[in-house]
């Protein structure tokens, strides 16, 4: 069966990414962005004015497309019109939207505990403990390569995480008695968690289904997502009065900004401040049994 033939035009787009080394997953995204604007405006999208942009955002909130979605594709838009088309002055009609700013769910350590103990399975409760014991991305737990393993230093190796960047990730004791116990059982010989097809690495879609059946079996009510581990695992290392410094560094974060969102849900954090008022206890009349309380 031959492959459908890609027009001139999405080739060119392909290989201006190629040339900047966007990665897979980007290249994805854009064409994806770009296939639907052409749907909506019905012709060729090289022949686009402004006002077919601004109709097709107009289109987008109106049918309540969400402000990432529609972000991805104001990028996607004036990467095509701007580097594709060389059209740069296209790119000035297009709206970025903010997005709501909301605190990350977090699991207690109780909770965590259930989740690792309802994963269906040694390589499962192995792949989610080390996105939680590690702090791991879901992309870097199925990214794992057994080769990754540093077990005399304790440490993770993280190939080209999120900004192709490579670090180092912490490897606690425990996570390695059960990644031990995972490879006695399987051998697995490039990926540490590996698919259906033993040569590729479990996939980012199966790992959430997962995470969300484990989840179901351990009766958990909050919205969990693979990245709810990551975000647990920060949290609770700050409840542990970890500097946050050494946080980022552990998440791979490039901004420190990122990683101070998590003293927002940090629940011990929040109640070991004394609150002002509790300072004026002292300026307060000490109660007799003649004061009533407060109407």
């Amino acid at each position: 069966m031959s492959e459908k033939p890609i027009s001139p035009l999405r080739r060119r787009m392909i290989e201006d990414m190629t040339v900047r080394n966007f990665v897979e997953k980007t290249r994805n995204d854009y064409i994806r962005h770009v296939r639907t604007f052409t749907a909506f405006l019905g012709r060729s999208p090289d022949t686009a004015m402004p006002e077919d942009l601004r109709r097709f955002q107009l289109h987008q909130t109106q049918t309540g497309v969400r402000a990432p979605s529609i972000n991805g594709s104001v990028s996607a838009l004036r990467f095509f019109f701007t580097v594709t088309l060389d059209r740069p002055e296209m790119g000035r009609h297009l709206t970025s939207v903010s997005e709501p700013h909301k605190i990350p769910v977090v699991l207690s350590p109780e909770e965590v505990a259930r989740l690792l103990e309802a994963a269906p399975g040694p390589k499962y409760k192995a792949a989610l403990s080390a996105a939680y014991a590690a702090g791991l991305r879901v992309s870097e737990v199925v990214a794992l390569k057994v080769s990754d393993i540093d077990s005399g230093r304790l440490l993770l190796r993280i190939e080209q995480g999120k900004g192709r960047k490579d670090r180092f990730a912490m490897l606690s004791p425990k996570l390695l008695e059960l990644l031990r116990d995972w490879y006695r059982i399987a051998h697995p010989a490039i990926w540490l968690f590996p698919g259906q097809d033993p040569l590729l690495p479990l996939t980012t879609r199966q790992f959430n289904r997962v995470v969300h059946a484990a989840a179901a079996m351990a009766e958990i009510k909050k919205r969990v997502t693979p990245h709810t581990l990551r975000h647990s695992f920060a949290t609770h290392l700050l409840e542990q009065n970890t500097d946050v410094r050494l946080i980022q560094v552990l998440l791979g974060h490039a901004k420190i900004d990122t990683t101070a969102l998590y003293a927002q849900v940090a629940t011990n954090v929040i109640r070991a401040v004394m609150s002002p008022l509790d300072r004026l206890t002292p300026l307060i009349p000490e109660k007799n049994g003649k004061d009533r309380p407060p109407a």
